[in-house]
């Protein structure tokens, strides 16, 4: 699944193409993703200026005077910007199309969304969303509250939308590893130093991350076809019984929250 750096990758890749373009079509090839396509409102940003495109958790929003296209790439999701001309592929759902370009949504598992909102109104997907990892809104003062009275799994706590949003699977792993937190700790036992250092160091993960270009996961690729190269600096996601390459203990994994967390023992030891 694309996580929030890929998405933040594909928002700039995408951006440099689209950003002070006009809308020309909107070409809808499948009328339900996650959630049935609004084809109605999407065909009225026809004739539209494209004015910037943002991110919000880990949807992209494309925004125009008179409207927004809100856009999830889901568990297998992806955007090209290509040649109008190009041959469509299997799992091609819609095209943004500027001029002789288009912006194209390729998704075989079809679990993401293409949505509408109108300018200056929140659309229900972003209401009970936290604040974003990489601003100011997520400090150790607003995670200590999060996780004082909470007894769940540090670990799922952080990747709790509602908390803060886009850590996922793969920078939970990663945080938790280079702070020193076992991932099962409950997340009301986690020291408050512990937790100062994680919020530090899940900014400066997800940085790293988005830098070097997003993660490479077989369903995600950047928008020049490129694939990322943060997997190249794991420390222990996907990396279950291998040794830990700080200490070289085997690492171990479990299954929280229907999510693999691999840890090592002696680097993150139980509370």
């Amino acid at each position: 699944m694309p996580e929030l750096p890929e998405v933040e990758v594909s928002r700039m890749g995408v951006s440099e193409h689209l950003t002070g373009k006009t809308i020309t079509d909107i070409v809808v090839r499948t009328p339900k993703l996650r959630w049935d396509i609004p084809q109605q409102q999407l065909q009225s940003l026809i004739g539209q200026t494209i004015l910037r495109i943002s991110r919000r958790a880990k949807y992209l929003v494309i925004e125009t005077a008179i409207g927004h296209i809100i856009i999830h790439l889901g568990m297998s999701g992806s955007l090209r910007v290509i040649a109008a001309s190009t041959a469509l592929k299997k799992h091609d759902h819609v095209d943004v199309c500027i001029g002789d370009k288009v912006l194209r949504l390729n998704d075989p598992r079809r679990f993401g969304a293409v949505l509408f909102s109108e300018p200056d109104t929140e659309h229900s997907v972003f209401a009970k969303l936290g604040p974003e990892p990489l601003t100011d809104a997520f400090n150790s003062e607003h995670l200590m509250v999060m996780c004082n009275k909470r007894k769940a799994a540090i670990k799922q706590v952080i990747m709790d939308n509602p908390v803060v949003v886009g850590v996922g699977n793969i920078y939970a792993n990663e945080s938790l590893f280079l702070t020193g937190i076992h991932p099962q700790t409950p997340a009301n036992q986690v020291p408050v130093e512990k937790l100062m250092a994680l919020v530090v160091v899940i900014k400066q993960v997800l940085a790293a991350a988005i830098k070097q270009g997003g993660t490479t996961l077989k369903d995600f690729s950047q928008t020049d076809g490129k694939p990322g190269y943060f997997a190249q600096s794991l420390y222990v996601y996907g990396r279950g019984g291998e040794k830990c390459l700080r200490c070289e203990t085997v690492l171990e994994e479990v299954k929280l929250g229907q999510r693999a967390s691999v840890f090592c023992p002696v680097c993150q030891p139980k509370q």
